[in-house]
């Protein structure tokens, strides 16, 4: 009975704030954390990496798990680098700059895995899961940022916030995003300062500009820039456009969108055209695309060839086959596969992004690809009704997941074949569970599109049982 009471007791030991104690990291968490256990409770601790023996310091007790902060490291892990960014661990962008870049593809794989353990009750060991393809620069890659303003010391300053809080770190160098964005948003900032344009205040919800977003068109060097405003009156707004086009020679596109809500999403629902065009052109292999303000597109173009050739390996076309592109964006999965579909139908629930797939799909003379704006779980019945039945879904979702209407939806359709771009492991398991009665989990290839970050995207094919 004592030793029974003395378990009892163990399992219900309560972590505290600031307790110290050693700790022995087992794995990476899903946000590339080292995640250790202590008496039973699972402890998260950022910075940490696998097989490390290290002593840390507790600074959030939940029920079902603790965060701690590393005070000492007393064993380190073979593959620990000293991280070249000077704001590594302080601005939140990256996770896994401290872990050599070869070790971090074992660890996203391991990710996949983990996140099939965790949520469904499928044994990996019957999946075939790929070793995740990587890069081989693994930095300045991000075509695009999304920096909030703020106002430091009579200075504007745009960055991202720290970690788990709302200070706004100034970030003038980024050595994972492509040195133009850096320097256009560099250069954004000095011209609010000198027009004195005021930065949005959080607290107050007072102040002008929110956030600068910047993207460039890797292949073309045509750059857009997107002020998103707390109101749809922009003070000095031609001036802001008169500086922007001199001191910014390659400006194809400025762009004002408004978002006056509470929120933490970056845009808003107006977008209004300030000067030149209303979009910029990219490449990804031979085909071109016009990409407006608000459309979704990889951030990484290099990786997202290879990623959407392993799209098309695993939906392995003959030329007869039906295709659907949910949340098609512009339409650069479908195009991508036009080649080889007999026809494709897209959706997506932003109508600039289906304005932009239809002239990319005109441009390259695909006359075989539909896009509608609206939801696939609304589109897909209609056109099922109609004697239209795709044999290959292909859907790439935000990292929500998939909608439950269209996970339903999926199920009374059938496709022989789900093509599923995945960017985050967990609901990626998730739809998985939720569709593994019908489909079998036949590959899974991880695809590194964000090199220093705990983030993986994956391919996974599913098939009809």
């Amino acid at each position: 009975m004592n030793k029974q009471t003395n378990r009892k007791k163990e399992t219900a030991v309560q972590l505290k704030l600031k307790q110290r104690f050693p700790l022995t990291i087992k794995r990476l968490g899903i946000n590339g954390e080292g995640v250790g256990y202590f008496k039973k409770k699972v402890v998260f601790v950022p910075g940490a990496l696998p097989d490390e023996e290290v002593v840390v310091e507790v600074t959030n007790v939940q029920p079902k798990f603790s965060e701690a902060k590393i005070k000492k490291i007393r064993k380190s892990s073979p593959y620990r680098v000293e991280a070249p960014c000077p704001l590594f661990g302080e601005c939140g962008g990256c996770q896994l700059q401290h872990l050599r870049y070869d070790r971090q593809l074992i660890e996203k794989r391991d990710m996949i895995i983990q996140s099939l353990e965790r949520h469904t009750k499928i044994d990996p060991s019957t999946i075939h899961i790929k070793q995740t393809i990587g890069m081989e620069d693994p930095w300045r890659y991000r075509n695009k940022s999304q920096f909030q303003v703020g106002m430091k010391q009579g200075e504007v300053i745009a960055g991202l916030y720290s970690m788990n809080s709302h200070q706004l770190i100034d970030i003038d160098e980024c050595i994972v995003q492509k040195p133009e964005t850096i320097s256009v948003t560099n250069t954004m900032k000095r011209i609010l300062q000198d027009l004195n344009i005021s930065a949005y205040n959080e607290r107050t919800r007072k102040g002008d500009i929110r956030t600068i977003v910047t993207r460039v068109g890797v292949k073309t060097g045509e750059v857009q820039v997107v002020l998103i405003t707390r109101q749809k009156e922009l003070p000095k707004s031609s001036l802001i456009v008169e500086e922007a086009t001199k001191r910014i020679p390659n400006i194809r596109s400025i762009i004002q969108n408004v978002n006056g809500q509470k929120t933490s999403l970056i845009f808003g629902d107006e977008t209004i055209p300030l000067a030149g065009e209303t979009f910029i052109y990219e490449m990804l292999g031979d085909i071109q695309f016009e990409l407006s303000a608000r459309t979704f597109f990889q951030l990484n173009p290099e990786q997202t060839v290879k990623l959407y050739n392993e799209v098309k390996k695993a939906a392995n076309l003959t030329g007869k086959e039906t295709i659907v592109d949910a949340y098609c964006g512009v339409g650069t999965i479908g195009l991508w596969l036009a080649d080889q579909a007999k026809e494709i139908r897209g959706m997506d629930i932003i109508k600039e992004s289906i304005a932009d797939a239809k002239r990319n799909a005109a441009k390259h003379g695909v006359k075989h690809a539909k896009y509608v704006t609206g939801k696939a779980e609304e589109w897909l019945p209609k056109w099922v009704k109609e004697g239209f039945r795709p044999d290959v879904i292909v859907v790439d979702p935000p990292r929500t997941g998939l909608d439950q209407a269209l996970l339903k939806t999926i199920q009374q359709v059938k496709p022989k074949k789900l093509v599923y771009v995945s960017c985050n492991p967990s609901t990626l398991a998730k739809d998985i569970d939720f569709l593994h009665r019908q489909y079998k989990v036949k590959s899974i290839q991880p695809v590194d599109m964000f090199p220093q970050t705990a983030h993986v995207e994956c391919v996974a094919l599913l098939t009809l049982i």
